[in-house]
């Protein structure tokens, strides 16, 4: 069938189809013409060429009667090539429709992606002529789905628990999920993997990176793959890997199960960079489409791209256009794909102006807010970038979450034993006041964080010493190099019972302080039971048995049960869950307690001079119910009324002796990580004196009373 072009409309942009035809719209402020590339649905042999005639507003378009869904098209722009003044238009290349809704297959990497001809001395850059069809995935024409409808969750910003996955190493080794279903989206909207979570008491699940996703070159030579998919080239087709027929249909039908479920959906997101690469990387899109406008360039030299985030290239966040597509991409996840919320990879770039300086008043930031759609969602920072100044943690809007690596890595340090963690252990667990309370934000922005994707899991935290990364083809160069961690007498797996034992100890101590923290916790997926990378401290390029979750741990080393209490502790009572920060500034009427204290093992307040005792190895952190905290609810559901709770940490290898305030009342031990039954009730104590075993955290819990007094 022969195809004949009309002038177009320039919006929306993407390709439309309206029943009768098609139209396209392409943004390309400095091209000179663009071609409409038709294909056989084989997707190999073009077709046809139709020049986009009308030209409005840096929008190619035009439309094409009787064109149809399911129809295989890609672009070719004309202008100059010059990289030298960031231009690198080359028709001989096949470009992907950034709007496009779906494409044809993965990309590969191949030579015939670049537009220059390789092999040249470094600085020469002669346009490649040679056809890159054949190589490039096609784009499909698609039909409009419907918008789903909006999910409100129960636990509302305040309650949430997040739980990170990846869509395929989370259900991969599940043999509980059935085979057809293992490494899919869909596996995640299984029942046994709902079941799964709902047991945990997790409100909400964050997905690593669904969109359509490429290897870098150098994995490409090592025949490994960019499994973690932060190496995107597009930002609204889905990653067809996780998929058994179609991605966006799939991941609709879990966002709308895991809804019913009362779990909610984040995806992270990458608009930081693509694929593209820098200087002398590939042109899939973006480059080839209009360099100039779409990425953040040197404007000393236009060959050379600013990388704040170490993958060669920038988004540039400051053009009108490209802050289109952010806020179109970003639209597209809640209304057509029902997504909850994001959490932006390296959100610092998102935020530079033209002279690379961050604000949180960037025009990004501002588009959100006003959004009617997305200043509704759930919005994660990763605070940081490598750029000059990247490091921005507590400086984003107010309403944002933001990753505290800081609780990170004082907790790992606090319980390692390192000295002189105390106050800054403390100043964590209370919701890290000092990096976001300076604008009276609430202490729940803080999103606190043991593990992640990037790093050690948590049995690997307590099983090495070193990183092991051997496996990635680095020569143990890459990951980080500051883990905090410690291996407790034997470098990985061991048969030593005392070891083994402590180390279940420690991994209790570390959920524990996470999860009753002032602050919004995030658990990684399979730190449940006990997964284990061999100590890859960096498993992006690992789709193998060391970046998928093993499930077949031993049940000693199943802490599903323990995280699940410490969770249902967390949602239903106020005091571990508040909306605003203690200061120790209030007193209860009722039991004379401060909001907020520090207790020495003697039962005594802290002074500054404890404080400062680099010895210190058994303190607590207690927090009383007022007037406030009583009436603070979760939801509609009724929280505990206990008129105090205090968190004794013990991380010396001794036991340690310690004095619960004496007060009219009844002290009761709610959890000892030293204990490795789960308590099945509260465990009633007549004496004020507990016995702390070495490496423990202990909750107690303290109802006052008028009549009785505690001996």
């Amino acid at each position: 069938m022969t195809y004949h072009i009309q002038p177009g409309t320039k919006g929306p942009l993407g390709s439309r189809y309206d029943g009768n035809g098609t139209n396209f719209a392409l943004f390309s402020a400095h091209a000179e013409s663009v071609e409409l590339c038709l294909f056989d649905a084989s997707g190999m042999e073009e077709i046809q060429r139709l020049e986009l005639p009308t030209f409005q507003d840096d929008v190619f378009c035009g439309y094409v009667p009787n064109l149809a869904p399911g129809t295989l098209y890609g672009y070719r722009c004309h202008g100059r090539y010059e990289p030298q003044n960031g231009l690198r238009f080359n028709p001989h290349k096949l470009l992907l429709d950034p709007y496009a809704r779906r494409l044809t297959g993965k990309l590969n990497h191949h030579d015939l992606h670049y537009d220059y001809e390789q092999g040249k001395e470094a600085g020469v850059m002669n346009m490649d002529k040679r056809d890159s069809s054949a190589v490039t995935p096609k784009c499909v024409v698609t039909e409009e789905v419907s918008d789903l409808p909006e999910y409100q969750s129960p636990h509302g910003h305040q309650g949430m628990v997040i739980y990170e996955m990846h869509a395929k190493g989370y259900s991969q080794l599940n043999t509980r999920i059935r085979t057809e279903l293992r490494g899919t989206y869909k596996a995640i909207a299984s029942d046994e993997s709902i079941a799964h979570l709902k047991e945990l008491g997790v409100t909400t699940v964050e997905l690593l990176p669904v969109h359509a996703s490429s290897a870098e070159p150098f994995l490409r030579e090592k025949e490994m793959e960019n499994y973690w998919g932060y190496n995107q080239y597009h930002y609204f087709a889905l990653n067809p890997s996780y998929a058994n027929e179609d991605a966006l249909e799939e991941l609709r039908y879990v966002t709308q199960r895991l809804h019913e479920a009362g779990i909610q959906v984040i995806i992270d997101v990458v608009y930081n960079h693509t694929a593209e690469g820098g200087d002398y990387g590939p042109s899939y899109s973006f480059k080839g489409i209009d360099n100039l406008s779409y990425y953040a360039l040197d404007p000393r030299n236009l060959a050379a791209y600013w990388n704040h985030s170490g993958c060669g290239n920038s988004l540039n966040m400051n053009h009108p256009r490209v802050l289109q597509l952010v806020m179109d991409s970003l639209r597209y996840l809640v209304e057509k794909v029902g997504v909850d919320g994001f959490r932006f990879d390296l959100a610092t770039s998102l935020g530079r102006s033209d002279d690379t300086k961050f604000s949180a008043r960037h025009a990004f930031f501002s588009c959100l807010k006003q959004d009617p759609v997305l200043s509704k969602v759930i919005l994660i920072a990763e605070p940081w970038d490598i750029g000059p100044d990247g490091y921005q943690l507590g400086q984003f809007p107010d309403e944002w979450f933001e990753w505290n690596d800081q609780f990170r890595d004082i907790v790992r340090r606090f319980w390692r034993g390192d000295s002189d963690m105390v106050p800054e252990f403390a100043k964590r667990m209370h919701g890290s006041s000092d990096l976001f309370g300076d604008r009276g934000r609430s202490p729940y922005v803080s999103l606190n964080f043991l593990t992640a994707h990037d790093g050690f899991t948590l049995h690997d935290l307590v099983s090495y010493n070193e990183r092991h990364n051997y496996a990635n083809g680095e020569d143990n160069r890459d990951g980080h190099s500051a883990n905090f961690s410690a291996n407790y007498g034997a470098e990985g797996e061991t048969d030593s019972e005392a070891i083994n034992s402590l180390r279940l100890q420690q991994k209790k101590n570390l959920l524990a302080s996470l999860f009753l923290a002032q602050g919004t916790p995030m658990l990684l997926a399979g730190d449940e039971v006990s997964n284990s990378q061999q100590g890859n401290n960096n498993a992006y390029c690992q789709d193998n048995d060391i970046g998928w979750i093993n499930w077949n741990k031993e049940d000693k080393a199943n802490l599903t049960g323990f995280i699940s209490m410490l969770i249902k502790l967390r949602q239903h009572h106020p005091l571990i869950n508040r909306p605003t920060l203690p200061h120790g500034l209030t007193v209860s009427d009722k039991t004379g307690l401060t909001d907020i204290s520090w207790l020495r093992s003697d039962g005594h307040l802290m002074t500054p001079d404890d404080w400062q005792d680099s010895n210190l190895q058994c303190f607590a952190m207690m927090l009383a119910a007022t007037q406030d905290s009583v009436s603070d609810t979760l939801g509609d559901k009724t929280c505990s009324l206990d008129d105090a709770i205090v968190f004794i940490f013990n991380r010396s290898n001794q036991n340690q002796s310690f004095l619960l305030p004496k007060n009219n009342g009844m002290w009761g031990v709610d959890f000892d990580t030293a204990v490795e039954q789960l308590p099945t009730q509260q465990h009633q104590i007549t004496s004020a004196s507990l016995e702390i075993s070495a490496h423990s955290f202990v909750m107690c819990s303290y109802s006052h009373s008028e009549e009785e007094e505690v001996q």
